[in-house]
């Protein structure tokens, strides 16, 4: 019998140790090999120490994340299809629109018997230009690509709607919602509020539709009435057309709006450290993030929008605000400011939630089993 071999394709190499370690460990876990390809993935020190002791294959991708040029396109393709017909993989795990769309394609032609497709988030060619050139190619693309899959995994179920209701997914195709990427709740571990801290945290890349400026905005309204409360903000700019300018967040740290920490390896010391987490973001897969926050035992206030609406049960682990509502975002923080009990209640049923239902090792077993890489475990997914 043919040893299951699974090839994932990331568009980002150092999200592959954070978002899909311990589904790579559960993969292999579970007697099949695993490879990795992506840009940079086999030139990333770090990526190498954590998996390396796994037995795991890396392929370096020629892929830009936030490039149109057709001929880079179709480079990276060919490069896909070289690669997926020297490996000989029996499934292929594709994630971001780039590695799902061609990955998929590529792995179609070279009729690979196991085609899934991990959709993690929309992007900016969903979020950022409706209706536009890019977004109509974007999804006629998907539409094509996702034709030819054997099932379609989504974090949230707004966007796995989404996918049906434009035509995106194939009815023919089935669909599979899971709790996000999941977290490893021992690795996040609970901690307990500090005292009468008044701090409030956002991670996130530094773009527009993260909600980094309503952040900056209700921060720097609070700080003119309440003295003593703290804004952190853990981040990068990112290459992408919705990133804040330097200027901007240039700005933002002169007037003393915010504390910026920069981008952290580990995240875990800045979130022990804060009252409230908080993510203004207009949508998501499922916020890796808050789950992390979460984890740790920190109430959150999120936007009522996919993939962030699933993480709060509203008024009991934390608080849901419209999308862009720089009001609502103030009225909510204040709440846990005028009482202080607030926080170490609502934090202690964010633990509760993660540990029910983003477990990462609950997450991962359903995938596997979707994938028919291992016995049923778990049904924290439901399918379509």
């Amino acid at each position: 019998m043919r040893q299951n071999r699974v090839l994932l394709i990331a568009s980002f190499a150092e999200s592959v140790t954070k978002f899909r370690g311990p589904l790579i460990q559960a993969i292999r876990s579970s007697g099949a090999s695993v490879d990795i390809a992506g840009p940079g993935v086999g030139t990333l020190p770090e990526l190498r120490d954590a998996m390396g002791g796994l037995g795991v294959g890396f392929h370096d991708l020629p892929l830009r994340r936030t490039g149109t040029n057709p001929f880079a396109d179709i480079n990276l393709f060919l490069s896909i299809l070289r690669l997926i017909r020297r490996r000989s993989p029996t499934a292929t795990l594709p994630y971001t629109i780039k590695p799902v769309i061609y990955g998929t394609l590529a792995a179609w032609i070279a009729r690979v018997p196991g085609r899934y497709a991990l959709i993690s988030g929309l992007g900016y060619a969903f979020t950022g230009s409706r209706g536009g050139v890019l977004t109509k190619l974007v999804h006629g693309l998907y539409r094509f690509a996702l034709s030819k899959t054997h099932k379609v995994f989504f974090q949230n179920p707004d966007d796995e709607r989404l996918f049906r209701k434009l035509g995106i997914l194939p009815e023919s195709v089935p669909s599979v919602v899971v709790s996000g990427s999941g977290v490893d709740v021992g690795c996040y571990a609970f901690q307990p509020i500090a005292g009468q801290a008044r701090q409030f945290l956002m991670i996130a890349r530094l773009l527009g539709d993260k909600g980094v400026r309503e952040f900056t905005a209700a921060a720097r309204r609070i700080k003119t009435s309440v003295p003593g409360v703290r804004f952190q903000l853990v981040g990068w700019i990112d290459s992408n057309p919705d990133a804040i300018p330097q200027a901007e967040l240039d700005a933002w740290i002169a007037e003393g709006a915010i504390e910026f920490l920069g981008k952290l390896d580990d995240v875990r010391p800045a979130i022990a450290a804060s009252t409230v987490y908080v993510l203004p973001s207009y949508r998501e897969g499922t916020p890796r993030t808050v789950l992390e926050a979460m984890a740790m035992g920190r109430p959150i206030i999120t936007t009522d929008a996919p993939g962030c609406r699933e993480t709060v049960i509203d008024g009991e682990n934390g608080f849901l605000v419209p999308v862009k509502s720089v009001d609502a975002l103030v009225e909510a923080m204040l709440k846990f400011i005028g009482d202080p009990t607030l926080a170490p209640r609502m934090g202690r049923r964010s633990r509760e939630i993660a540990e029910e239902k983003y477990d990462v090792h609950k997450v991962n077993a359903v995938m596997l089993r979707e994938m028919g890489i291992a016995p049923p475990q778990d049904e924290n997914a439901h399918a379509a």
